[in-house]
């Protein structure tokens, strides 16, 4: 079957790849559709360390073709967002509904996938860069047939991620402030939750006029092309600012736009061992700095209720996809990834 695969030194798209049966409390599902995330392309260029060989590709939908035994919440014929989550479900942090934090889900990559006879490794637990893919139970979420699977997609990392900061960790309340610091495939999703959320200021940041369109379409009333004008719109400045790059000097310029009490939510990826700096006196009017993993999701809960948000034209899934792509133009869609061409490309199988 057809996969792509990053050995180390390049990616390349393969038609020689094979993943085993489901075991029990697992799923096999066919893959229709899988957004192309930059967390992919930080595996790639080394940002996010992972063993290698691996099959990439973290943000898919398809059809459940296969259950283990103990599966009962999914069948054949299902459609299914994945999830990256494959938590255990038992220990403290499940039980206390923060599955982003179980420690069996953190730093155990699997290898369910054979290439010429070697195991290849599987990213995020769940590399939706293959036709196929084997999962945990948990992590397949059935949702309505009548979602466009390349939207659907899109639910299990982009929206529950940029969605998810908004509503669950960062608790923006009507009325609030935000200020998001690049608009791609995250920060819309953040735009987005801001408007779910009741902002009543909702300013999209980023360097690309090009941009403003689609900032203002998920939910921005104002749209800069530099930080630097935020305290013009928020004199005091803001009750919450997201950063959405990765870049520890605009992780410094987060901070130092926040109101008394505010809160800068950190959501982009830097180079591992990245340090970012901030004047400690600030911090002491109330401020915080938050990290956030995968939206602190409970994904079994939100991917249905965003689907439903979708279905009732209240969470837009469709003008995420800006364009979609044969899995054999991988480097197309990586290289509109990279240029910011795309909020989010998608690689059909």
């Amino acid at each position: 079957m057809r996969g792509v695969v990053f050995d180390g030194k390049q990616v390349q798209v393969v038609d020689d790849l094979t993943v085993r049966e489901p075991g029990p409390g697992e799923v096999l599902v066919a893959i229709a559709a899988a957004g192309l995330c930059h967390s992919d392309l930080s595996v790639v260029d080394g940002t996010i360390p992972f063993p290698v060989p691996v099959v990439l590709g973290h943000e898919g939908a398809g059809v459940v073709e296969a259950v283990g035994a103990g599966v009962t919440h999914v069948a054949p014929g299902d459609h299914v967002a994945l999830s990256t989550l494959a938590n255990c479900g038992t220990c403290a942090e499940c039980d206390r509904g923060r599955p982003t934090m179980c420690r069996q889900a953190i730093g155990r990559p699997q290898q369910p996938f054979t290439r010429g006879g070697r195991t290849v490794y599987q990213f995020a637990c769940n590399s939706a860069f293959a036709e196929r893919t084997v999962v945990k139970a948990v992590q397949a979420v059935r949702i309505p047939k009548d979602i466009p699977l390349p939207a659907a997609a899109l639910i299990g990392c982009g929206v529950l991620t940029g969605v998810g900061a908004v509503l669950n960790r960062a608790r923006v309340d009507r009325g609030d402030s935000v200020v998001v610091i690049g608009t791609g495939g995250i920060g819309l999703n953040v735009l987005q939750g801001a408007r779910l959320a009741g902002a009543l200021r909702i300013v999209a940041v980023d360097a690309n006029p090009a941009k403003e369109a689609a900032a203002r379409q998920f939910g921005a009333t104002d749209f800069l092309t530099s930080a630097d004008g935020v305290r013009d719109i928020l004199p005091t400045g803001a009750d919450h600012v997201f950063e959405c790059v990765g870049r520890v000097e605009l992780i410094r310029q987060a901070i130092n736009l926040l109101d008394r009490h505010g809160q800068a939510v950190l959501l982009g990826v830097p180079r591992a061992g990245a340090e970012a700096s901030f004047l400690v006196s600030s911090m002491f009017l109330d401020k915080a700095i938050l990290g956030c993993r995968y939206g602190s999701s409970r994904p079994q809960r939100d991917i249905p209720l965003y689907a439903e948000l979708y279905r009732q034209g209240r969470l837009l899934l469709d003008e995420l996809v800006t364009a979609t792509y044969p899995v054999e133009d991988f480097e197309k869609a990586r290289a509109d990834a990279e240029a910011g061409r795309v909020a989010r490309g998608v690689l059909a199988f």
